[in-house]
């Protein structure tokens, strides 16, 4: 891309060195509101409560940052393309190096969705932030659907500055834990891509209970030597080894009731197990521990821990003979390394990746595991200029 002059772009910060830091970006463009609605009106299929005004303001905002940014890309020298997020896909990533997501933490997320291998950074954009002066103005005026920005450490009103250093190399890039989820159905094993926030386990109507069974996951030890025998297990096959570590008697903690399961082929102990009836369960990373846990109440967490939380929601735990116990089961921390297991017990269920937009389905008796093993997510996070 040719630079501009710089007479028309004096606003614009340039970094005069020996060429941008990154080679490729990708930008992954929010689709507004105002933009999806206008689609439905042309069907005739626009809710009549909607205040087209605000929707055409934020929209304009939004465009505005987008063409900003895309002036400060070509003002650096930097070859990028561009793609709506609903149309994000996996080819779009090609020799990219840098993603830049403009609009909320929704556009974030989707983008860090494709992000699963965490080798390519990401910076976020808020297009259209809350001004110093809407947080003055505490009546009715403010509008409640803009995006809150927690994962952008760039918004519409400091990028001229902060862009050019980031493509040159600059910028505060951290390391987020995410949360790996694979679920065992009776003929498949699902993979699903890591959640950066958190996961909604639970039933597709909340008003119904969700039933499933909590364990811990223990690797099994399958070369375990019995004192027994001096070459500990020497001359048995790898399924004869694993035969006699099952057999060998252990001291089992309570509640045990010694399943054996296995993920990707690897076998696991199944350990002090619980029976949960509820409104399903929320699981969150770090960065996630400010948004819909909190408001769960779960507890508040460092953004850049690697363990995660998992809170049981409205846990009916009233025909428990040891119900101070339960409620002690009820928020928990699951630390890196650490599996936690759910067994699924209720006829539907369904898995909500990072909000509403991605979801997993779950029937009767699907196994789910849960821990962080999975790359975290290079994301920049906001920084002093």
């Amino acid at each position: 891309f040719h630079s501009h002059s710089h007479s028309t772009s004096s606003s614009i910060v340039t970094m005069a060195s020996s060429g941008p830091f990154f080679r490729r970006l990708l930008v992954v463009i929010k689709q507004t509101a105002f933009e999806e609605y206008s689609q439905l009106k042309l069907r005739g299929q626009a809710p009549k409560a909607l205040r087209w005004k605000r929707l055409e303001s934020r929209y304009h905002s939004h465009k505005e940052c987008v063409e900003s940014l895309l002036h400060i890309l070509k003002a650096n020298n930097v070859a990028y393309s561009c793609v709506n997020r609903v149309e994000l896909d996996r080819q779009h990533l090609a020799d990219v190096d840098l993603i830049i997501a403009v609009g909320g933490d929704g556009t974030v997320l989707s983008a860090a969705h494709f992000l699963d291998h965490g080798t390519i950074p990401l910076l976020g954009i808020n297009s259209d932030p809350i001004s110093e002066e809407d947080k003055l103005v505490k009546k009715k005026k403010g509008d409640e659907r803009r995006s809150h920005g927690a994962l952008c450490a760039v918004t519409a009103l400091d990028m001229k500055g902060k862009i050019p250093q980031v493509l040159f190399g600059g910028g505060k890039l951290s390391s987020r834990a995410r949360i790996q989820c694979v679920v065992k159905s009776t003929f498949s094993e699902t993979r699903l891509v890591p959640a950066l926030n958190d996961l909604l386990i639970a039933n597709p109507s909340p008003a119904a209970v969700s039933r499933f069974r909590m364990g811990w996951l223990k690797d099994v030890d399958t070369d375990v030597r019995s004192p027994l025998r001096d070459g500990g297990g020497s001359g048995l096959t790898p399924a004869g080894k694993l035969a006699s570590s099952l057999s060998e008697p252990q001291i089992l903690p309570r509640s045990q009731y010694g399943t054996i399961t296995r993920f990707g082929g690897k076998p696991y102990d199944v350990q002090n197990s619980l029976n949960v009836w509820s409104s399903g369960m929320w699981v969150c990373t770090g960065t996630g521990a400010s948004a819909a846990m909190a408001a769960a109440g779960g507890k508040p967490m460092e953004t850049h821990s690697s363990d995660l939380q998992y809170l049981i929601r409205e846990h009916m735990i009233e025909n428990s003979p040891n119900k101070e116990e339960v409620k002690d089961l009820d928020n928990g921390m699951l630390k890196k390394g650490q599996h936690l297991h759910l067994r699924w017990n209720s006829q539907k269920g369904r898995i909500f990746i990072d909000g509403s937009h991605l979801t997993h389905n779950l029937e009767l008796g699907d196994e789910i595991l849960i821990d962080s093993n999975t790359p975290p997510l290079a994301l920049y996070s906001r920084w002093d200029s």
